[in-house]
């Protein structure tokens, strides 16, 4: 199947599955047709054999083929290396050992002293004392880093393929977000290749921490509701009936609940974009209604019969996700309240225990408020004065993330002999494993930032509302809680709206250029940045993945004080 070009002649509704360009004119691209644009028959012509194989091909399977490819070599590029460092690195020390945990006992236990040492030789018997551990974060993301333990062992790259894979799965559907949104399938492409190339992203999905699970699910969750989105419109040109069962939004629900099952910091993205799709719908069914020449529904109404529905399949979906990933919590609640129910530090008891309640369902309360109680223990160690008398040397501000001004350490060998990298006698070498962004996608990241901000003022798009919605909800809140120990590596989650921002002014900036006559110029800027990205991807990679380097080498690639 081919695209065939045809004018859009309101008020005829466009195709099923159409893709619709606004400006200069409105354009419909239909798929199914054996008419082509007569520059495409030209290239054919030119390129006969390519002109037949891209013929049998659709512009559905091309938006879906090209995606995979980016996402095969992200996972390529993320799987080299892997077992590197060879030993539990930073908070791995955590997440890895829980999970193992989880493999083998259903829940979360304290492990003994001296564990990683243990691990690192290959002694995996008594690792775990016998009472359960405090854990600061819900069991979700561990259980996926577990899959990978399962499948190879306690070791180093059982630890970290689960975060590779889910990395690589991760530039896959913001590829397919990008393409969904501009309808350009360059566009993911573009986007797929800078996140599989971005720093904090490419180091993230090579540790077994949690972060990058979380990025997965929360675009996962923006995708469904972008296509929830396509969905409501695709019916809206038919009749404008209030529709209950929406099942993108069910699916970004169940999204939502992974993303709050793996870090609380989930929340605040469901809270956003909740808001923000059913400011979508009401503005949508107004403009419709205005289209038609019918009174359009009052806000009030519109919010009402939006809101609700949307809630239960949102934020009701998301809890009961969320509640089934403590499961093994609930099955153990005893030895939790066991260690933690009688008082635990200078927190208090859980008062309930001295008066269990009676009852068929006795029981089962008493569980949920020893669940509730563990929960305000958990807030109380995050956000109590605790933490925020802490220090780290790698802390940072939220306001220096978007510009990479503090990056965390994850692992570092220094003084290692000169003879071992081929540096002159007098100097060393050094290994390091730094989570530091691609400075091409953070830096014009930013800037592309800023001219997404300028388009929404100019023209509102609730596409453009997309990378603006989504980077609030993932870096506000953290200023809020930065009198504490915070570190860049959080901004992972922040990535993949920060790449949407730059395929969207790409977008908008190559279109300009080409209505102007200048679109082989702009094509030729945007190879040159890909390219570009592709060089510091391979500059930096020695320190990203802990390659022995000279000491020298490593030194040029300090382009700060603060990046050492």
């Amino acid at each position: 199947m081919c695209l065939r070009l045809q004018r859009c002649r309101p008020p005829r509704a466009p195709a099923r599955g159409a893709l619709t360009r606004r400006r200069p004119a409105r354009w419909e691209y239909r798929r199914g047709s054996t008419r082509l644009h007569p520059r495409r028959r030209a290239r054919r012509r030119a390129h006969p054999r390519l002109g037949a194989v891209l013929s049998r091909v659709s512009w559905r399977a091309w938006s879906w083929i090209v995606p995979a490819t980016v996402a095969l070599l992200a996972l390529a590029v993320r799987a080299v290396r892997l077992s590197a460092p060879s030993r539990l690195a930073f908070d791995e020390t955590y997440y890895a050992k829980d999970a193992w945990s989880l493999l083998e006992h259903g829940y979360v236990l304290d492990y003994v002293d001296g564990a990683d040492d243990r691990i690192a030789d290959g002694e995996l018997s008594g690792l775990f004392a016998a009472e359960p551990s405090w854990i600061v974060h819900p069991d979700g993301g561990k259980w996926l880093i577990a899959i990978g333990e399962s499948l190879f062992g306690l070791t180093p790259f059982g630890w970290r393929i689960s975060a590779a894979v889910v990395g690589a799965l991760t530039v896959l559907v913001l590829a397919r977000l990008l393409i969904r949104l501009t309808g350009a399938i360059w566009v993911g492409a573009l986007g797929g290749l800078l996140l599989a190339l971005d720093g904090v992203h490419f180091v993230m999905s090579r540790l077994a921490l949690l972060d990058v699970f979380l990025a997965f699910w929360l675009v996962c969750a923006i995708a469904c509701l972008v296509a929830d989105r396509d969905w409501l419109e695709r019916r809206l040109a038919d009749d404008d009936r209030w529709r209950v069962w929406r099942p993108w939004q069910f699916v970004a629900g169940l999204a939502f609940g992974m993303a709050t099952a793996t870090k609380w910091s989930g929340l605040y993205v469901l809270a956003a974009f909740g808001l923000t799709i059913v400011l979508w719908e009401v503005a949508a069914r107004r403009r419709c209604a205005r289209t038609r020449g019918s009174a359009p529904p009052s806000w009030w109404r519109g919010l009402l019969r939006v809101g609700v529905p949307s809630f239960g399949w949102l934020v009701l979906v998301a809890c009961a996700v969320y509640l089934a990933s403590w499961t093994g919590w609930f099955v153990h609640h005893e030895e939790y309240e066991r260690r933690f129910g009688n008082g635990y530090g200078d927190y208090a008891a859980w008062g309930h225990l001295a008066e269990p309640t009676g009852g068929p369902i006795g029981g089962a309360v008493d569980a949920l408020r020893s669940w509730w109680h563990f929960h305000v223990m958990t807030w109380d160690f995050h956000t109590g004065d605790y933490l925020a008398d802490k220090t780290h040397p790698y802390a940072s501000h939220p306001i220096g993330w978007l510009l990479p001004w503090r990056p965390v350490a994850v692992d570092t060998s220094t003084d290692v002999p000169a003879q071992q990298c081929g540096a002159p006698e007098d100097s060393s070498c050094i290994s390091e494993v730094l989570i530091l962004g691609n400075p091409a996608v953070w830096w014009i990241g930013t800037l592309a930032l800023l001219a997404v901000l300028v388009m929404m003022f100019r023209k509102p798009s609730w596409r453009l509302s997309v990378p603006l919605v989504g980077l609030a909800a993932t870096w506000l809140p953290w200023f809020a809680t930065a009198d504490r120990p915070i570190f860049s590596f959080y901004s992972v989650a922040m990535a993949p709206f920060l790449v949407i921002a730059i395929g969207l002014a790409a977008n908008g900036v190559h279109r300009r250029c080409a209505q102007r006559g200048r679109g082989r110029w702009s094509a030729a800027a945007l190879c040159a940045y890909a390219v570009v990205v592709a060089a510091l991807f391979v500059y930096f990679y020695p320190i990203w993945t802990d390659v022995l380097l000279p000491y020298d080498s490593w030194r040029q690639r300090m382009w700060l004080g603060t990046w050492i």
